[in-house]
């Protein structure tokens, strides 16, 4: 179906991408944001607050964002869209109803605007060191969907799709995002409503009598309720049965739990999306995501100026991760080069797709800052003149690096 041309905010704007986000989500038909404003994702609550009366939106500021969740979890079931905004420890706090969200097979949408930690760390400065907690935060087994714009414009694209996500395979929605692309403001052009494609929810609409919260359509994916409209609903984060009621034995638990999981695994072919770039005859092939993939684009550039084969593979689609297309380009390739803003966490995946076959070296950064393009084209280079195999993930060592731990670089007091 089209968007509601009353959510739609058409026309051509140079705004940031927190404020990006907000619109999109406004376009996608959300309805109602729950959250504690935090640096640096406070824009994109200023923006639905301005805005989200204008179509119908509610904003409400919670005491903490345990309370930001639970509303958004509850605001679902009533029958609304819904999503919450964070960064730092505020998703941190989080993770008990992600998973808690999982588990009832909530569709909303969590825009965390990265920043550099661990804990308070440096929160008006960018960071990519929750990815890892994107997917494995909270406890137990389950599978979601996250996503890592790299622009203001698809800051606005993907929040839209992130909802359509949320609503097609009933589970949370992760838009992992940074400081940088959240405050990098370009132009965004938001389109009319019929050029927009929403993801209506899947409401069940037979007798009421025969109606089972958690019995599954052939996809996997069971029909929602609205909470008050006279359907038995009963709703609990204990492992259930198909009519919502808790379980103990392990026949029910390995039939439910499972199903969790195989309705994003099956279909991870429809759900990832990624951006590939010259990756055919390639000798290193740049795997990038956020922010990181746009200063990515220089280093390439070097690299192909001085007869480097390389080629890039962006994430757009971080989980589920593209496993398949790992393995395969690590057959015809020597090495990955993966730029992160931590130190760490994707690129293991990397290397546990390559199964050996290809090097794979880890540019790491800190965060509060975001790569030289000159380490990303110098560990390309250094790549493609390696060699011999080796074993595990070769970290290489960044001009940062190198003024801080061999220069011995001394702080002012």
């Amino acid at each position: 179906m089209k968007a509601n041309p009353t959510d739609v905010l058409t026309g051509i704007y140079y705004i940031d991408g927190d404020v990006a986000a907000g619109y999109g989500a406004l376009a996608a038909g959300c309805k109602l944001v729950a959250g504690y404003p935090i640096t640096p994702s406070t824009e994109a609550f200023e923006a639905m607050c301005r805005k989200g009366p204008q179509v119908g939106t509610v904003f409400i500021q919670m005491e903490d964002e345990f309370g930001s969740i639970s509303a958004v979890l509850g605001a679902v079931w009533s029958g609304v869209k819904s999503m919450t905004i964070t960064s730092g420890p505020g998703y941190s706090l989080m993770m008990e109803s992600i998973g808690f969200g999982a588990m009832l097979e909530t569709p909303f949408v969590l825009l965390n605007i990265q920043r550099g930690g661990p804990s308070t760390g440096v929160p008006t400065k960018t960071g990519q060191a929750d990815m890892m907690q994107s997917r494995w935060g909270s406890h137990g087994d389950y599978e979601l969907i996250a996503i890592s714009p790299d622009s203001p414009q698809e800051m606005f694209d993907y929040t839209i799709k992130a909802f359509n996500l949320a609503e097609k395979y009933r589970c949370p929605v992760m838009i992992m995002s940074d400081e940088c692309v959240g405050h990098m403001t370009e132009k965004v052009v938001i389109p009319e409503a019929d050029k927009i494609e929403i993801e209506p929810r899947r409401f069940y609409k037979g007798p009421p009598e025969e109606y089972l919260p958690f019995s599954p359509d052939p996809d996997l994916v069971p029909k929602i309720a609205k909470a008050g409209d006279g359907l038995g609903l009963y709703i609990t984060g204990r492992v259930h049965d198909e009519r919502g009621y808790p379980v103990k034995n392990e026949e029910f638990k390995a039939k439910y739990v499972r199903r969790l999981v195989d309705k994003i695994r099956l279909n991870k072919d429809k759900i990832i999306e990624l951006k590939e770039e010259s990756t055919d005859d390639a000798d290193v092939v740049v795997v990038s995501y956020g922010i990181s993939s746009r200063v990515a684009v220089k280093g390439v550039e070097i690299a192909r100026q001085k007869g480097i084969k390389v080629g890039a593979l962006r994430l757009v689609t971080v989980w589920p991760f593209p496993d398949e297309k790992i393995i395969d380009l690590a057959k015809k390739v020597k090495a990955f080069v993966v730029p992160e803003i931590n130190y760490g966490q994707i690129v293991f995946d990397v290397a546990r797709c390559c199964h050996g076959q290809a090097n794979v070296v880890l540019i790491p950064h800190g965060g509060a800052g975001v790569h030289n393009p000159l380490d990303i084209s110098d560990a390309i280079e250094s790549a493609a003149k390696e060699d011999k195999k080796i074993e595990g993930v070769v970290e290489f060592k960044t001009r940062l690096e190198k003024i801080v731990f061999e220069r011995g670089l001394k702080l002012k007091e």
